[in-house]
């Protein structure tokens, strides 16, 4: 079920096929039969579409704002479906048995204090550098 609001705008048969039929490819990603709320609005001289999508347990959102209502639309679903895709790629990691970078549990974190020795080396070589630089850039 898709429902289109028109604010501030003239509501037309044109942007209502042009924003169903593209948010119905939207489906074809998505696993479970999903709800679109679309706001169609002119803020200044802004043409903005924002768009809620629901399927299932998901909930995406996106909102742009153009010079060119069907522009905002185009980009709105890109949008859309970058969050789709990267949404279902974090499913499949998990599904694997991956773990995500921001969540690594502490054991998997490399010790620093066995690796002194070669901190402290990688420390004079990064100084060593520097200094060059900033002889060169002073010349």
């Amino acid at each position: 079920m898709i429902s289109i609001t028109f604010r501030h705008v003239d509501s037309s048969d044109a942007l209502k096929r042009y924003s169903e039929e593209k948010i119905q490819k939207l489906q074809k990603f998505l696993r479970q039969p999903m709800t679109a709320k679309v706001t169609l609005s002119v803020d200044r001289l802004k043409q903005m579409a924002e768009v809620r999508i629901s399927s299932g347990g998901e909930h995406l959102e996106a909102k742009e704002a153009t010079n060119d209502m069907y522009a905002s639309i185009d980009v709105v679903l890109g949008k859309l479906e970058r969050q789709i895709r990267s949404q279902h790629g974090a499913a499949k990691a998990k599904a694997k048995g991956g773990e995500s970078v921001r969540k690594a549990p502490a054991a998997r974190v490399p010790d620093l204090e066995v690796d002194a020795p070669r901190l402290k080396s990688a420390a004079k070589v990064v100084k060593k550098v520097a200094k060059k630089r900033v002889a060169k850039a002073k010349r």
